[in-house]
């Protein structure tokens, strides 16, 4: 079967930087809904499109084609004690870009670095500014079931899932890592 619009696309790949450093090789494989449904890059869909299992490509693509330029202005300093403890480098907050509206859409920021009373908050991506390079392998392709078109998105395995579990849970682990900032 051919990777087209509405077929589950299985990939194993190893991510590096354009230097070849390897930033992530995949212990389970990408599973995504193909044809736009942003589930991946829209570079690696198409590069995929048409292909079939046993495909493989290395693909460079550009941050404006991932996950954009390095913006020095969602770098914020905050006060220490406007955040919660215990507080460690690579914790997650919820907040706004300095000099943004409340109505603005929020980003992730992570902490980078703490220094006694002030605490570096980053809003990029950690992978912006960064050229990437993709070693796909399709291990599958799939027709998507129905319901998995209506909600665009992968269900079973590696995908999501619907149904009596959905009272998020599971989003109470991640809890002591996200909070909102005012």
């Amino acid at each position: 079967m051919k990777i087209a619009k509405n077929t589950v696309v299985t990939v194993h790949y190893k991510l590096s930087d354009a230097q070849g450093n390897l930033i992530e090789e995949s212990s389970e494989p990408m599973v995504y809904l193909h044809g736009g449904y942003e589930g991946t890059l829209p570079k690696i869909e198409e590069a995929l499109d048409g292909k079939e299992v046993g495909y493989n490509v290395e693909l460079q693509v550009e941050p404006d084609d991932a996950f954009g330029e390095y913006d020095s202005k969602l770098v914020k300093i905050e006060a220490r004690n406007r955040l919660p403890t215990p507080l460690e480098v690579g914790m997650q907050f919820e907040g706004t870009p300095d000099g943004e509206d409340d109505d603005e859409q929020s980003l992730i920021f992570t902490v980078t670095d703490i220094a006694d009373d002030k605490v570096v908050l980053d809003g990029n991506h950690p992978l912006a500014g960064i050229a990437l390079r993709f070693d796909l392998t399709v291990g599958e392709v799939r027709e998507a079931t129905e319901e998995e078109v209506v909600h665009q998105h992968v269900h079973g395995a590696h995908g999501h899932h619907h149904g009596e579990h959905d009272d998020h849970d599971d989003d109470a682990a991640d809890e002591f890592r996200s909070h909102p900032l005012h």
